[in-house]
């Protein structure tokens, strides 16, 4: 992913009736255990409705891991700099998006899991 135009979008829809429970992370350093190369040292994951930010993250926080193992999920390196969001969100369009913190590129991945 680069900067600029090139982030990494990743689009997303929740349908039916009522709020739905959902873990969304970008990746980048955890990638390297994975013998991924030149992965985005510092992901910024950013969460919107149509043009409106919701929640941001730099820096994912411990707290969250427990729910890796609930949607199956590999679990991320401990103090590495890869980004999640734990949230609930009503029916509709959404997107992720992932930058470098400091205009850096890198190779991420972007997830999007339903919590049970």
């Amino acid at each position: 992913m680069g900067t600029g135009g090139d982030i990494l979008i990743a689009g997303f829809n929740i349908g039916g009736i009522g709020p739905r429970k959902l873990l969304i992370r970008a990746i980048g350093p955890t990638l390297g255990v994975f013998g991924v190369a030149g992965t985005l040292g510092d992901p910024k994951l950013e969460l919107y409705r149509g043009s409106t930010l919701l929640q941001a993250n730099d820096n994912w926080d411990a707290s969250t891991a427990d729910t890796f193992g609930q949607v199956g999920a590999f679990s991320l390196v401990s103090g590495s700099k890869d980004a999640v969001l734990l949230v609930t969100l009503d029916p509709g369009a959404y997107t992720a998006q992932v930058s470098g913190v400091g205009n850096t590129t890198g190779v991420a991945l972007v997830e999007v899991y339903e919590v049970p």
